[in-house]
């Protein structure tokens, strides 16, 4: 695909705001990130002190903020071209992209150098590769190279409960490694949906998606196939210490509204999306949002009445002391 960096001219940047460099973090993103993590860490077996929790999950939120901003730094030319992120701080002239650079760079030293330290190693360790990942092998290979960008670079959204968990045990479990795949899993068919729809920013922009390569018949396609091959692994938690019958009524309904959506789109023709505006894609996209938090709700509400035993019982000794 040819490189628009050589063809891209950067307007003058004038002096950012505030709001601009934490635009450059990727706040929404951010905010997934921080859930699953979160997610992660709360329903590990064993426990953090209050603090050293707070710090993994700021620490951890840093870190995704790094990849973005490292992300948004080598991607400029391509966002400028962009419809859906030409306004991002560096094709709209707001920051400059060395200064980009530099704050992801800062941050991700800072994000897993404190990680290491609050909780353990490996928590550091895992943190690193993700800010690698997807910052070099996403970002500045896969993306450009590939069809498969997604399904390979989806990885680096699907670590972050994994570390939440890693932070609290040290150790990486069935459980973790679940919560990973359910991600991993759902980045494909989550993100085609868009490109459906998004198709022809992918194409301004030389990126190599599905849709441009091999078009939107195949997508459609390969979006029910990866529905498919996600439902398993979206059940398989409730089979395990993180799950149990809430999680496998709420997980059934949600995977099979989602494979509905999904063989919705298979069954379509362009001339079908075009004429509604691609209604079906967008709605299949927009749930699929919905999906991934439900499953981490959910997986938190198993949790939560796993203890309640425990909190009745402490509780209950409360109010024996109160008798005397």
């Amino acid at each position: 695909m040819t490189d628009l960096r050589t063809d891209i001219s950067y307007a003058t940047p004038g002096e950012g705001s505030f709001g601009d460099y934490v635009a450059l973090l990727k706040p929404r993103v951010m905010s997934l990130v921080v859930f699953t993590a979160l997610v992660g860490l709360l329903v590990a077996p064993g426990s953090l002190h209050p603090v050293e929790a707070l710090a993994a999950i700021i620490f951890i939120a840093l870190g995704a903020g790094a990849s973005g901003a490292l992300n948004m730094w080598w991607d400029a030319d391509i966002d400028q071209v962009m419809k859906r992120t030409s306004g991002r701080p560096i094709p709209a002239g707001k920051v400059a992209p060395g200064e980009a650079l530099g704050l992801g760079v800062a941050l991700s030293g800072l994000s897993v150098i404190m990680l290491w330290l609050a909780t353990n190693a490996l928590a550091g360790f895992l943190l690193a590769f993700t800010i690698f990942f997807y910052a070099v092998i996403y970002s500045m290979w896969l993306k450009r190279a590939t069809p498969q960008n997604i399904v390979i670079g989806g990885a680096a959204g699907a670590f972050p409960p994994l570390i939440g968990w890693v932070a609290v045990t040290g150790s990486i479990s069935l459980e973790a490694c679940l919560m990973f795949l359910l991600i991993f899993m759902w980045t494909p068919p989550h993100f085609w949906a868009l490109a459906l729809f998004m198709k022809s920013d992918y194409h301004k922009a030389n990126v190599p998606m599905l849709t441009v390569t091999h078009g939107r018949k195949v997508t459609r396609a390969h979006i029910l196939v990866y529905t498919i091959a996600l439902i398993p692994f979206a059940l398989a938690a409730g089979l395990t210490s993180i799950g149990g019958p809430v999680y496998l009524a709420l997980a059934l309904v949600l995977n099979l509204m989602f494979l509905q959506g999904a063989v919705a789109i298979w069954r379509r023709d362009e001339a079908q999306a075009e004429g509604d505006g691609y209604a079906t894609e967008k709605r299949v996209f927009r749930f699929s949002l919905a999906y991934l938090f439900l499953h981490f709700v959910a997986i938190l509400a198993e949790a939560a009445l796993a203890n309640l035993p425990a909190y009745a019982g402490f509780a209950a000794q409360f109010k024996i002391l109160e008798l005397f």
